[in-house]
């Protein structure tokens, strides 16, 4: 099975490290390698999260975001890594687009 991390996703993962290297140097760092970690480890348990928007969201375990993602064939797709302190019909517009 191939992951592929769509742009609009990678932007997410890229506002997230900016927020987070803004409340001290470093941190930033480590919300990429914790999320880069958990994405990758959607090559061996994909499909088995609960489904929300229309799309399987796997919750991160060190920080306040979910990623939204569809198995698709022999490809897990992520579409979204959003902040879960947003209000949810927010996450879902930007689900929608």
């Amino acid at each position: 099975m191939k992951l592929e991390i769509l742009e609009p996703a990678e932007q997410d993962l890229i506002r997230g490290y900016l927020f987070y290297e803004r409340q001290a140097e470093g941190i930033g760092h480590y919300f990429l390698d914790c999320l880069y970690s958990e994405i990758d480890s959607l090559l061996h348990c994909a499909g088995i999260h609960r489904k929300q928007f229309g799309y399987y969201w796997m919750l991160s375990k060190r920080f306040p975001f979910a990623t939204y993602y569809q198995v698709e064939s022999e490809m897990i797709v992520v579409y979204a890594i959003l902040d879960c302190r947003q209000d949810p019909r927010k996450r879902s517009k930007c689900l929608k687009n």
